[in-house]
């Protein structure tokens, strides 16, 4: 994995060589530096694409989930990015910054400004997994295990599974003492998603 991390920074490199203010190169660097956790790398990469293309909403995108994932104290930045992001007309996927900022609410407490992004991406896209978990996940902060466990059964009844619904299942299940059950799904996340960062968390014992 790390081979191919290097493969890729190589790559950039030689992209950022033939033109030196590549905005989505400084982009993809950032993702990656983020990923080896050279944050402060990363944080310069995402700086410098922003300056080079202001308007790219992808740009804004990532680096307000680096904001939020890495630098807490930063979240209203985080979220004023998801923002102007989510109502660029041009932006292709404006559902990913609103369950962006939503996660990030939540990561900060904040359920009720958290529920209304979260919503307002399936208003959007009705069947967006991630704003879908999203919701179940703030039932599971708020200790609602009843609500969380009834939703994530309906939503897996109707949707394919994914990395982050069974990650929210094995959760679920911990928190209310069945470990048959979390033993089940963390088969099924291992099996199915073997590479995903939900394998590594559970692997590694990193469940939040």
């Amino acid at each position: 994995y790390r081979g191919q991390l290097d493969v890729a920074i190589e790559e950039v490199n030689e992209a950022l060589k033939a033109q030196s203010n590549y905005a989505l190169a400084y982009n993809v660097l950032g993702l990656i530096n983020m990923t080896l956790n050279e944050d402060s790398k990363a944080l310069d990469n995402f700086e410098r694409a922003i300056r080079l293309a202001p308007r790219n909403s992808e740009i804004r995108n990532n680096y307000g989930w680096f904001l939020c994932q890495r630098f807490s104290q930063r979240m209203d930045q985080a979220i004023d990015h998801f923002m102007m992001a989510a109502k660029d007309p041009l932006y292709a996927t404006p559902e990913m910054s609103y369950t962006n900022a939503g996660i990030c609410e939540a990561k900060r407490q904040n359920y009720t400004e958290a529920k209304v992004f979260l919503q307002k991406a399936l208003s959007l896209k009705s069947n967006y997994a991630p704003a879908a978990i999203g919701l179940i996940d703030i039932d599971f902060q708020r200790g609602n295990l009843a609500d969380a466990k009834s939703k994530l059964a309906l939503f897996l009844q109707n949707n394919t599974q994914t990395a982050e619904s069974l990650l929210m299942a094995i959760k679920i299940e911990q928190a209310m003492g069945n470990q048959l059950a979390a033993e089940s799904y963390i088969f099924q996340l291992q099996k199915h998603f073997p590479e995903s960062k939900e394998t590594a968390m559970v692997r590694e014992g990193r469940m939040r």
